[in-house]
């Protein structure tokens, strides 16, 4: 193996990991439509990016809430009590599953000597839960979250504080996501970067290539795992919260 081959992965958590399918129930349960899930996560990412732009920080369960709140009554025919509705649908992020391809992807980095963090605008409580659940909390040494540089991914600065956490130079990381705009934020501020297509039609031509492209995380295993062990690799202890 190259001796510039990464040494950590860093994992985004909200839909790279986590399967947030199930919300639809939730948002069923409370009258809401399920495809109004994209909807709101994307403005969730929109309003907590814009407060990253402007200097300010707010926790993602407060965006969050605040977007639901704004939905709800704008749904025709909707009449329940917005605080509530918000309430039972948040309290789903503690009852998420990973996604199928996840358990076999992480096992076979963790086994190959890859150095597994996470990295979340979500709560790192919530990424130690989802792991523990999936059997899969002793293959990363540190679960991370926006709420120690007090900025949202892809500031430059959420990148550096999670590669500061690992103690390698930041070309040595590669940052994990299903989402391009992560992706392209990692590899501006140095990581490489690895873009799950999880059956995506294309990446952004606006935005930095990423290093690697696998269709799962399966997929990213098999590609990383053939150049064989990481230089300086270490075996992870059990994961530590941020």
């Amino acid at each position: 193996m190259s001796d510039r081959s990464p040494q950590v992965l860093v994992f985004d958590v909200n839909e790279t990991l986590s399967d947030m399918s199930s919300l639809r129930t939730r948002l069923e349960e409370v009258g809401a439509p399920p495809h109004l899930l994209p909807v709101w996560f994307a403005g969730v990412l929109r309003d907590g990016f814009a407060l990253t732009a402007a200097g300010a920080f707010a926790e993602f369960s407060a965006v969050a809430r605040d977007g639901l709140r704004a939905l709800l009554p704008g749904i025709e025919g909707w009449t329940g009590d917005a605080e509530a509705a918000a309430r039972h649908v948040l309290d789903g992020f503690a009852e998420l599953e990973v996604h199928p391809d996840v358990p076999d992807g992480v096992r076979a980095l963790h086994q190959a000597g890859f150095r597994l963090v996470t990295m979340t605008n979500g709560r790192s409580s919530l990424t130690e839960r989802l792991l523990a659940r999936a059997g899969l909390l002793h293959c990363f040494e540190v679960l991370l979250d926006v709420s120690g540089p007090q900025c949202w991914k892809p500031a430059p600065a959420a990148y550096r504080y999670a590669v500061e956490r690992t103690g390698v130079r930041p070309d040595r990381a590669v940052l994990v996501a299903v989402h391009p705009w992560d992706i392209d934020g990692a590899q501006r501020a140095g990581l490489g970067g690895a873009w799950l297509r999880r059956g995506a039609a294309a990446y952004p031509d606006v935005m930095l290539a990423p290093t690697y492209t696998a269709p799962d995380l399966r997929g990213l295993a098999e590609a990383l795992g053939r150049a064989g062990r990481p230089a300086g690799g270490a075996e992870a202890g059990p994961a530590q919260q941020g």
